[in-house]
């Protein structure tokens, strides 16, 4: 699946987008002026309980929050 794909399924599956997820991590403290503090498990582990997300879908989001793949989808 591509990234793009990903991120389709995870706006179909939570009703969020890049967006959203970003400006989430930034409150829950994940981020600091868009530059991400945390690490890839505790981010997995976020988006697993509250969104209920797979381990592939959940890195998606950790690789557009640290930059990777930061293809605007907004």
């Amino acid at each position: 699946m591509s990234f793009q794909g990903y991120l389709k399924t995870i706006n179909q599956k939570t009703g969020k987008g890049p967006a959203d997820f970003r400006k989430l991590a930034e409150e829950k403290g994940f981020t600091k002026s868009g530059e991400l503090v945390a690490k890839a498990g505790d981010i997995t582990k976020w988006l697993k309980d509250d969104f209920e997300l797979g381990h592939g879908h959940a890195m998606a989001i950790y690789a557009l929050l640290k930059g990777i793949k930061n293809e605007d989808s907004e």
